[in-house]
């Protein structure tokens, strides 16, 4: 018996082959989010970029979890999608916020939040998602992601809000050339990749107290939006996961003080607890 599991974000996918009495195989593909790509893309990455050894091997089955996934709608696309590409029928999808909990939570309770390129949040009572409140995405939403914190980094750019060190600094990693920037996010696919992307500014200049007022204010907005929401985010632990959250865990467990949350895991990546989870069941 194997299985392929995979837990994909925006910007990337991690996969793991796993067979019973062998060692796990990792390889990392292109994100995937169906409201930002159609089947014939996803097709195409998958085929260019899954390793001929992998579809080889023809896993048993497929365990996918992803950004953009949590709804039937995009669960049943992309289940077709993956049983056409492996030639296979045992295909189950599930939305990232499930992967965050079953590696984050196991069989406990806890809020269980996910900030890279996109952010969302639920509470998971140790076996399903119980609430979670709905994303508006990239455009009007995703409070505290990447792309959200990249969105004031293009501002205070833009608006001429930056000291000098941080203009140039700025032009320095992605040139002055506005225009094009605009022109890339309004007409070039992934613009939350791209606006994503600007977050490197604020990971190589903490301290300085207009990148700490940016990541503050991203994080605020999140958990004004999501994390106080919850009822029950003031007696289950807060858990992370998400390049976001992993790079700026300190401003995380600070906040988390500040309203007298329990702070639990944070965590870069799921899917070292999500191949705990699934080989367990093999």
């Amino acid at each position: 018996m194997s299985v392929l599991i995979a837990d994909s974000g925006s910007t990337k996918t991690d996969w793991s082959f796993l067979e019973k009495g062998a060692a796990p195989i990792h390889f990392t593909t292109k994100g995937i989010n169906p409201y930002l790509e159609s089947g014939d893309s996803i097709l195409k990455m998958l085929g260019d970029e899954l390793p001929t050894s992998i579809i080889e091997k023809a896993p048993d089955a497929i365990s996918y979890y992803g950004a953009g996934a949590s709804s039937k709608e995009k669960q049943a696309l992309l289940k077709k999608l993956l049983q056409k590409h492996f030639k296979i029928t045992d295909v189950e999808v599930q939305g990232d916020l499930l992967a965050a909990a079953r590696a984050l939570c196991g069989d406990d309770s806890g809020v269980v939040c996910i900030l890279g390129t996109g952010s969302s949040a639920c509470f998971y009572d140790g076996k399903k998602v119980k609430e979670n409140h709905p994303s508006l995405g990239y455009l009007v939403g995703d409070e505290g992601s990447g792309n959200h914190m990249g969105k004031r980094i293009l501002q205070y750019y833009t608006y001429s809000t930056f000291d000098e060190q941080l203009k140039m600094d700025f032009e320095m990693r992605f040139g002055n050339d506005i225009r094009a920037i605009v022109n890339k996010l309004y007409h070039e696919p992934y613009p939350n990749r791209l606006l994503a992307s600007f977050v490197e500014l604020l990971a190589e200049n903490r301290g300085h107290y207009m990148v700490e007022n940016i990541i503050e204010d991203s994080f605020n907005d999140f958990f004004q939006r999501s994390i106080l929401k919850f009822r029950q985010s003031w007696k289950y632990p807060i858990n992370f996961t998400g390049s976001i959250a992993f790079i700026f865990q300190d401003v995380l467990q600070s906040l988390c003080s500040q309203f007298e949350l329990e702070v639990g895991r944070i965590e870069k990546s799921p899917i070292s607890q999500l191949i705990e989870y699934h080989m367990a069941k093999l």
